[in-house]
């Protein structure tokens, strides 16, 4: 079966600003984050792509335009699926309040009991991408062969929900994994497993150094975060 490419957009300006951006239109990416779109193609320029998959969101077509622009005739197709997660009324709030409500806690320890007022479950977001994925499974292979090898440009916590899949990791411990802006992760599906090579790649290590101010207590970053200051 196919290669997944999984790209997490650049930096947005929601990223830096701290705040949930959800599905909320307009938020696009911040200059790091064009920086970082700007040297995705180099990044991937060995990997040969059949297709490229985006949320419909602008923060990820943004992500994947100098992609696209070095590869003119690489089809891209749009999947609603692989959309940010409704976070409904958290949409556009800053993330330090949300942190107070009693909902977070259970985001954090038990995402698959979690849902947001006025958007979708946890457990929702997780089956329609794992589903999405599953069909372009086919789908590229179909058109390509086994080989193939094809990408897909989606949000932090679809990524990691995704990524929780592959591992047989209940969704209940997805909040364990993280990936940065533009990180590259890399699921090769078989018949009989799924393979994660790669998780998280951005090739820079500057995310590891001491935050001047961590915070959280171990609190997973509803959204991805910002990545490396």
């Amino acid at each position: 079966m196919a290669t997944l490419i999984l790209v997490r957009h650049g930096r947005s300006t929601a990223n830096t600003s701290g705040v949930l951006a959800g599905r909320t239109p307009g938020i696009a990416l911040d200059d790091r984050g064009a920086a970082q779109a700007a040297a995705l193609p180099g990044r991937l320029a060995d990997v040969p792509l059949a297709a490229a998959v985006t949320s419909p969101l602008q923060r990820c077509r943004e992500t994947l335009r100098p992609l696209l622009d070095a590869r003119p005739g690489l089809p891209l197709h749009v999947e609603d699926r692989i959309n940010e997660c409704d976070y409904g009324d958290w949409s556009g709030r800053k993330l330090a309040e949300l942190g107070d409500e009693p909902l977070m806690e259970v985001v954090q320890g038990h995402a698959s009991a979690a849902a947001f007022p006025g958007g979708e479950s946890m457990r929702a977001m997780q089956n329609r991408a794992v589903e999405a994925v599953r069909e372009w499974n086919a789908r590229v292979e179909a058109e390509h062969g086994e080989d193939a090898t094809y990408l897909m440009c989606s949000h932090g916590d679809i990524v990691k929900a995704i990524v929780a899949d592959a591992l047989g990791l209940h969704l209940d411990l997805f909040q364990r994994i993280h990936v940065d802006p533009c990180s590259v992760t890399a699921i090769r599906y078989t018949r009989l497993r799924p393979f994660l090579l790669r998780l998280g790649d951005t090739g820079d290590f500057a995310g590891f150094a001491p935050r001047e101010h961590p915070g959280g207590g171990g609190a997973a970053e509803v959204g991805g975060g910002a990545g490396a200051p």
